[in-house]
């Protein structure tokens, strides 16, 4: 396939060379992609110097935190990521919903950062990308342009965040104290739904042979990243929770459609435990599900089109949460009578709603599809569903503002937080949730058609060859071959 990153060589030897200078000068050294699955194999020395280095600061240092086993405020790596199991009280089914949170991931507090490393990283060591020459551009509707920029920066090279202007004020907040040109980060028109806009610009911007497009919806490093780190994460979290408990069952895994990236851990884990892989997206634009469209606020899940890196043919559910729900949960997961009110009137342990605030839109999404799941399939105290948390109500503020005004007119008490209780936590049904056959499956991969052959150029040889799981499992080649590529290139560097 015609899609810079997936070389297993060098290309160019110029640029290699010179990138190996350059990392070299600005001390940077690269972690292997099974280093960031397994934080134990990273070198004893890169983990004693990282007790000295700020978790958010732009410092090399910091990729050999890209990975689920961060503790919260620093200090030695946790042999088992950080997860949260929901209680009935809250969700109100009796299968075990677990959570990982994302919000110990460096710098963005988002797991995106590693979605990122998994694109640039293949781009440097097969000489691809020259770090004193070309620009990375980071086409996002969420957290992906902000773990670009990081990414970047701290490979001391220059990124372009490319993002919708009507996303929350605190992505560009942070955009803005990251970037060190303001040109550097490209609005383009619309909200959450508005894909085709990014992509727009960034076939204007790639025009500039100086500019590298890193498409996250395209990008199968994105997907390999977040198959063998995201779902080894996932395999450690089942097994600690097993040591308790043999009987426990990894019964489904959840994920928001977003660039499909996130949703590669099902893959791996289907394959292991034989769950399914439940594919979430916004009621008011369900592609999948309806062939739809619209606009909606579940910032960060991507919309309107099919991305190249999900695998369509292995997904067992397509199902839709509305933006009111996710916009109204979160006002009451952090407000202060909506927190009163789910200790006092539900019962949810105070732990619990504490953690809450790790929650963002699309993370409550996931919640709610995981909820849906659990009822369709009348799942019991044994059954467990995993999802992931991918960002924080920190990234939420302005929003929780102008949902309190648009939503509850400037008001939520204690009878508002009931009836939102009900209505999106203790009311979740199992309507807009569909199991698919292959028929469903093939319907939903050839709506990829449209976006990747006719508008982005993809070949059809190479669009249809995903319909064969043999694609996928060969992909699985690249991360030995890469990792083999790393360490090379680090011994070239020659950084202890």
């Amino acid at each position: 396939m015609p899609t810079l990153g997936l070389e297993t060589h060098v290309i160019d030897q110029a640029i290699f060379d010179n990138t190996v200078s350059h990392f070299r000068e600005a001390r940077i050294r690269l972690p292997t992609f099974s280093e960031l699955a397994d934080p134990q194999r990273i070198p004893e020395v890169i983990r004693h110097s990282l007790d000295k280095v700020e978790p958010d600061a732009p410092h090399p240092l910091n990729l050999f935190r890209v990975h689920w086993n961060n503790p919260a405020a620093g200090g030695p790596f946790q042999a088992v990521p950080d997860y949260i199991v929901l209680p009935s009280s809250l969700t109100g089914v009796e299968a075990r919903i677990v959570v990982l949170p994302a919000d110990h991931f460096p710098m963005i507090h988002a797991h995106k950062v590693l979605a990122t490393y998994g694109c640039l990283a293949p781009r440097i060591i097969t000489g691809q990308f020259d770090p004193t020459h070309h620009r990375a551009v980071w086409p996002s509707t969420g957290n992906y342009c902000r773990g670009g920029i990081a990414v970047s920066r701290i490979m001391d090279c220059r990124g372009v965040a490319v993002l919708p202007e009507g996303m929350s004020r605190e992505r560009f907040d942070w955009l803005e104290s990251w970037v060190s040109n303001p040109e550097d980060i490209i609005r383009t028109p619309g909200t959450e739904s508005n894909v085709k806009e990014i992509y727009d610009k960034c076939a204007e911007l790639d025009q500039d042979p100086d500019n590298i497009i890193f498409n996250q919806f395209s990008e199968f490093g994105n997907y390999l990243a977040h198959y063998l780190c995201t779902g080894t994460a996932i395999d450690r979290v089942l097994a600690d929770m097993k040591a308790e408990n043999q009987e426990l069952q990894l019964r489904a895994y959840i994920s928001a459609t977003g660039s499909g990236g996130t949703l590669a851990a099902g893959d791996y884990l289907k394959e292991r435990h034989g769950c399914w892989i439940v594919a979430v997206e916004a009621l008011e634009c369900p592609t999948l599900l309806y062939n739809g469209f619209g606009e909606h606020n579940i910032q960060g899940i991507g919309d309107k089109h099919i991305p190249l890196i999900h695998n369509v043919m292995n997904t067992d559910v397509v199902t839709a949460i509305s933006d009111q729900s996710t916009d109204e949960l979160l006002v009451l997961f952090n407000s202060e009578v909506g927190q009163r009110y789910l200790v006092e009137r539900q019962g949810v342990p105070d732990g619990i709603v504490g953690a809450l605030h790790r929650f963002g839109f699309s993370s409550i999404c996931n919640v709610l599809a995981a909820i849906k799941t659990a009822r369709y399939l009348d799942l019991g105290p044994d059954d467990v569903i995993v999802t992931v948390a991918t960002d924080g109500a920190e990234m939420y503020h302005s929003e929780h503002e102008k949902i309190l005004g648009q939503r509850f007119a400037g008001e939520f008490d204690i009878v508002t937080a009931g009836e939102t209780f009900g209505q999106h936590l203790a009311g979740v049904a199992t309507d807009h949730f569909l199991e698919l056959s292959h028929i469903d499956r093939t319907r939903i991969f050839n709506l990829g058609y449209f976006t990747w052959v006719e508008q982005q150029g993809i070949s059809i040889e190479d669009f249809t060859a995903r319909r064969d799981p043999g694609f996928w499992r060969h992909l699985l080649d690249l991360v030995p071959a890469w990792d083999g590529m790393i360490d090379e290139f680090n011994s070239l560097v020659g950084l202890e």
